[in-house]
Formats: C-alpha cells, structure tokens, sequence
C-alpha cells in the first residue's frame, strides 16, 4: 500500500508542479505582450499640413460650422475662415488617414445647403508637432 501512497503523492506533486509553470509562462506572456502594446501606443503617428480653400455657394450656409464639427470628429486641428471672395479658407493639420479624409470631405460634402464646386489643396507637408490646440473659426 505505501508505494501506491508514494505514487499518488508523487502525481499530485508533478502536477502542481506542471500547473505553476504553466501559470508562469501565462504570465510572461501577458508581461510580454503589455510591452507590445506599450511601445506600439508610444509610437507617435506622422503628422502633416496643408491649407485649403473651398470655391462656390460655401458663405452663409453653416459651411464653417460643419467644418469645424466634421474636423472635431475626425480630430484634425487648424482653422477656417470666410474670404472677401466668397471662399472659405483654412488650415488643417492630422495624421495622414484623417487628413485626407478631412479633404475629401471638404471637397464632396460640406454643410447640407452649401455648393462645392471646387476645393484646392496644398500639398501635405510633415510636421513635427501640433501648431493649434484644436479647431476653430477665424471671424
């Protein structure tokens, strides 16, 4: 009967054993991937720059009011402003993805009243920081 004991003992003891390294290697996995997505997150995303102006029926439509939410949304920084051309002018300032997204909104949809018939762009640019804080509407 007592090796049958000792066998038993011996079993329970290998598998605890075998659990607490497995417990280990979970958690080296976890610390591991904690440090995947820590230095994944510290990489900072280019950002870039350009000015546009926005051609046709884009004054007294709500057109920089829409702009700036469309640009809040997507977190673009820059501002817009009202020209003594009928336009409205401005800069922004993003990462690429939704700079570009920013500009294709600019050129296709605009406030629900307003008539784009044409928007110009400067080439994007890098840059190294933020220049605004967020978006707003020069008077």
């Amino acid at each position: 009967m007592a090796p049958h004991y000792n066998s038993a003992v011996v079993s329970f003891i290998f598998l605890s054993l075998l659990a607490f390294q497995v417990s280990i290697c979970l958690s080296d996995i976890q610390i591991s991937s904690n440090k995947t997505t820590m230095a994944a997150s510290a990489v900072a995303k280019p950002l870039f720059a350009c000015d546009f102006e926005v051609f046709g029926r884009v004054q007294g439509v709500f057109f920089r009011k829409y702009t700036e939410s469309q640009a809040n949304t997507l977190g673009v920084r820059g501002w817009c402003m009202n020209t003594r051309d009928d336009t409205v002018k401005g800069q922004l300032e993003a990462p690429l993805p939704q700079l570009n997204e920013m500009k294709h909104w600019l050129e296709t949809k605009g406030s629900p009243s307003s008539i784009i018939e044409k928007a110009t762009f400067t080439a994007a640019k890098e840059i190294p920081d933020y220049t605004f804080s967020g978006f707003s509407i020069k008077r």
